[in-house]
């Protein structure tokens, strides 16, 4: 029996990357995983739509791997995720190259998808609007150490500039029995640090228990055994209580970290992008997380560039930048996405404006995160050791996610193994990274 190579390309978010693993594990029995298209018998890019330049990075990727079905080994190339999902019929009529289109609903069919292509050799198109919730077993494509775990699929908040509900449909949360359930595999792999992931994490149980039960889940995952931390993604400011304040500050397996997309601080472009909030009540949370949990890492995403941003919106988002200090912060210009109410409005601002604030914003943030690393010298932190380079072993603290915070250069006269967790000093400090030496308590 012959046994096809496959080869997958994951763009996009992490809860994209969910996907990605889910997909492999419903077909690693079927075919062998190869890291090299050239090898690749079937090619999966599975896409992102979020902004402009997700969706052209992800168009320009399906015609690099279409030139491996011209000179290499691949007979079928197929296109599934968010971008897909929204332009199906465009990417049917402009890249004949794809054989098989995919959308977020339809991962539990591409197995069948794959056999029937290679039966018939007729083009497969499926983007139903199922708003089922994509379970399964995964292959971790994150090494051992860690492993993001989605607690729900959709969106309810219907941002004028965002196409995510449109796209992945409205909010749904998963139950707990089955994230508890899912938790437990990852552990058995060897994870260590589970990353909540959703839309919006603040909202899980909502549509299902009739309540947010983020902090209750929280609880329950920091029962299972080899659960060292849980690191929470995407937490809307309107939606952070008191109760999960408290369960940050007082659950020892809980980092001291939460991320908060809160796209702008000026009440008049708040309402303009549809967020729920206001400026006093997203300051009032904040001053709450850092009064209530020590050494709390802040991090958050802005868009600059939204229509209508005057530039006194512009210099209140930059003073509330130096205000709040944050530890990590993501800037995106603002894209215009066809059906969404923000791509309609007048007032746009142009590109150069666009670029000058991005860069405005973050040479700021540059300084404000020197600042704050600096003041980190001579402390010491709890750090997962999960790589080695020439004499530096790599880490992160509580106050560092994975791929999109700095990191910490150990170094150390004995061998550390790779997963474990270690006591550092910090000794130096750049923009976004630390250095330390493992520091050893007096008398041990």
């Amino acid at each position: 029996m012959t046994v096809y190579k496959l080869g997958l390309i994951s763009l996009g978010c992490d809860k994209n990357r969910v996907d990605t693993e889910i997909i492999l594990g419903s077909l690693k029995d079927k075919f062998e995983v190869t890291n090299d298209p050239k090898e690749a018998d079937v090619i999966i890019v599975n896409t992102c739509g979020f902004i402009e330049a997700s969706k052209q990075e992800s168009i320009n990727t399906i015609l690099e791997m279409a030139e491996y079905k011209k000179n290499y080994k691949c007979k079928v190339l197929i296109a599934t995720g968010c971008l897909t999902q929204r332009y199906k019929a465009e990417l049917q009529e402009l890249m004949p190259e794809i054989d098989i289109i995919l959308g977020v609903n339809d991962y539990d069919k591409i197995c069948a998808a794959i056999e029937k292509f290679y039966s018939d050799h007729q083009k497969i198109i499926l983007c139903s609007d199922s708003n089922i919730i994509n379970e399964g077993e995964r292959v971790l494509t994150t090494g051992k150490n860690f492993a993001y775990l989605r607690i729900s699929e959709g969106c309810n908040n219907n941002c004028t500039y965002c196409a995510i509900p449109k796209i992945r449909g409205p909010y749904r949360s998963r139950s707990m029995e089955n994230i508890i359930k899912e938790t437990h595999r990852l552990v058995s792999q060897g994870v260590s640090e589970i990353i909540l992931i959703a839309q919006d994490t603040t909202l899980y149980g909502i549509d299902i228990y009739g309540a947010k039960c983020l902090p209750k889940l929280i609880d329950e995952i920091s029962k299972v055994e080899g659960v060292k931390w849980i690191r929470l993604l995407y937490c809307y400011p309107e939606e952070i209580t008191d109760e999960l304040i408290d369960v940050i500050a007082n659950n020892p397996k809980v980092c001291k970290y939460i991320d908060m997309p809160i796209q702008h601080i000026s009440d008049r472009i708040l309402r303009r992008m549809g967020r729920r909030g206001k400026k006093e009540n997203i300051i009032s949370v904040i001053k709450k997380l850092k009064a209530k949990v020590k050494d709390i890492a802040l991090r958050t995403t802005f868009i600059v560039g939204f229509p209508g941003e005057t530039e006194e919106d512009f210099q209140e988002l930059c003073d509330f930048v130096k205000d709040t200090c944050f530890d990590n912060m993501g800037v995106f210009q603002y894209s215009p996405e066809e059906g969404t109410a923000a791509a309609s409005m007048k007032e746009t601002i142009d590109d150069k404006t666009k670029s000058k604030r991005e860069h405005e914003i973050m040479l700021l943030q540059q300084n404000v995160s020197l600042n704050n690393n600096r003041a980190k010298i001579g402390k010491v932190f709890e750090t997962l050791v999960e790589s080695k380079d020439g004499e530096y072993y790599i880490g992160r603290t509580m106050q560092m996610a994975p791929d999109i915070d700095g990191l910490m250069y150990i170094s150390s006269n004995e061998n550390i193994d790779l997963g474990s967790y270690i006591t550092v000093k910090v000794n130096e400090a750049s923009e976004y990274d630390l250095v330390g030496d493992v520091y050893y308590e007096s008398g041990k």
